[in-house]
């Protein structure tokens, strides 16, 4: 798509001119060389987004009123015309976001198709009214009403995938959607829109405003929004709560991470490393729920941290729509501006720097995976997401130590455990303060609720209880 100027917002199930003459500008983060733009959308055109999506809910005849049965039948031509352009949407977002094809392939072009046929499935499982017996004699019925139009602000280092966690089960309960892509990650979008209009889903059902942080503002507080769905930084998750309060708007928030790794005295990670890799490497570390903590214990800490510099060693680094890639480019320049910084202040806070951290010879945002060793949980480090291929491995003493490491953390979003004993694996996950946690890998499953507490993150997306949280419900006494 080198080169590609598109000159529309998709609005109202049309492309429509912009009332702004600013652009956004990609540009790819292993050539450095420019891709293509999208025009910037302004808050008029956001109002008219809204509106489109309001319309749609209230006709008469509209998305909310249609059975569960015919909206899961949209949502399944959705996900059969969105499979059929996989390979162009995998390859659209590994140019833009620099992650390698063999995750973009499995996750950016897989996982939507999958979220669309999942919740078209249970929403078509799921009564639109049950009825009770009361407590006080008589009987009452719960009804699931849409909510309405639901305003989805995604991020870029999984930019359809995320998209399609809002998406997918908003539609399904009968909400319309107004989208707003990062500025970093705007092409797939067009794509996206394209399969929309090519599978029939209704106008104004899912519109999509590219736009950076004040258009994302505006979405948020916006009168006609009645739902945030928000992943991103937990800086700005705290913001768009703030404004969610004051206005009593309901809102989910998946935010950063900075999770464990627990390797027990029997972990063996050595003979994982396939699974090790995915769950502290993954998408070049720009990935929230990533273990970029390892917690060793003492007596295997040095083995612990020649198992690691090895995997960082042996990650191919380089172009990702090359199959072999294992590691990617950070997706700009500030990007990798902001990670070199954390590898500068590790290094100056004490942690040695065992390898990586360094730019490749070549062109392109790339930095080379880093391991530091001899890292205390509370220096900068340990405590703030670096969102790169950055690991910090910190050592303990015994369990109990361990446990209270790993939770003296503001987030509480992934983590893994490592141990040869899936019992004792098992029992130790559970004393873990985090929102979702492994054993001996960690790959996030549809059909289980995904979401962090603490600083990581209000609400659950994912599995069949997210699609509950886009209902209303009302009950009627009789």
């Amino acid at each position: 798509m080198s080169g590609t100027e598109h000159d529309g917002l998709f609005i109202g199930g049309q492309w429509v001119t912009g009332s702004g003459e600013a652009r956004i500008e990609v540009v790819n983060p292993s050539t450095e060389a420019y891709l293509g733009s999208v025009p910037s959308a302004t808050r008029a055109d956001v109002d008219r987004a809204v509106q489109s999506a309001r319309t749609a809910f209230t006709d008469p005849t509209g998305w909310a009123t249609w059975t569960h049965a015919a909206r899961a039948a949209a949502m399944r031509r959705l996900a059969d015309v969105m499979e059929r352009r996989g390979a162009e949407i995998a390859e659209t977002v590994s140019k833009q976001n620099g992650m390698p094809i063999s995750m973009s392939s499995a996750l950016e072009a897989g996982f939507p198709p999958i979220l669309l046929r999942m919740y078209a499935d249970t929403v078509e499982a799921l009564p639109q009214v049950t009825r009770r017996p009361g407590m006080l004699g008589g009987e009452f019925e719960v009804v699931r009403k849409p909510m309405g139009v639901v305003a989805a602000i995604v991020p870029w280092n999984f930019p359809q995938a995320l998209a399609m966690t809002k998406i997918a089960p908003a539609i399904a309960a009968g909400n319309t959607v107004v989208l707003k892509p990062s500025p970093e990650t705007v092409l797939d979008s067009i794509i996206l829109a394209e399969c929309l209009v090519e599978a029939e889903i209704p106008a104004g059902v899912v519109n999509i405003v590219p736009g950076g942080r004040d258009i994302g503002e505006h979405l948020v507080a916006h009168p006609g929004i009645n739902r945030v769905a928000f992943t991103g930084s937990t800086a700005a998750g705290r913001s768009i709560a703030q404004v969610c309060g004051q206005l009593l708007r309901p809102v989910s928030l998946e935010l950063g991470g900075k999770s464990a790794a627990i390797v027990l005295d029997d972990g063996d990670i050595a003979n994982s490393i396939e699974s090790l890799f995915g769950a502290t490497l993954f998408n070049n570390g720009q990935t929230c729920y990533l273990s970029t903590r390892v917690l060793a214990p003492r007596s295997r800490y040095e083995e612990v941290v020649d198992t690691l510099a090895g995997l960082a060693q042996q990650a191919v680094v380089g172009d990702p729509l090359d199959p072999a890639t294992m590691i990617g480019p950070m997706v700009s320049s500030r990007q990798r501006e902001r990670v070199e910084g954390y590898i500068e202040r590790g290094s100056a806070d004490g942690a040695k720097l065992v390898v990586g951290g360094t730019r490749p010879d070549r062109e392109g945002w790339f930095v080379s995976p880093a391991v530091f060793a001899g890292v205390d949980n509370n220096q900068e480090l340990a405590r703030e997401e670096v969102f790169g291929p950055v690991l910090a491995v910190i050592s303990y003493d015994d369990e109990e130590q361990a446990v209270a490491l790993a939770n003296d953390s503001d987030f509480g979003l992934g983590g893994t455990v490592w141990s040869q004993d899936p019992t004792r694996a098992r029992a130790f996950a559970e004393r873990i303060e985090t929102g979702t946690i492994g054993i001996n890998r960690y790959l996030p499953d549809p059909a289980a609720p995904f979401g962090g507490i603490k600083a990581s993150g209000i609400g659950r997306e994912l599995g069949p209880e997210a699609v509950e949280g886009y209902f209303d419900l009302q009950t009627i006494y009789l």
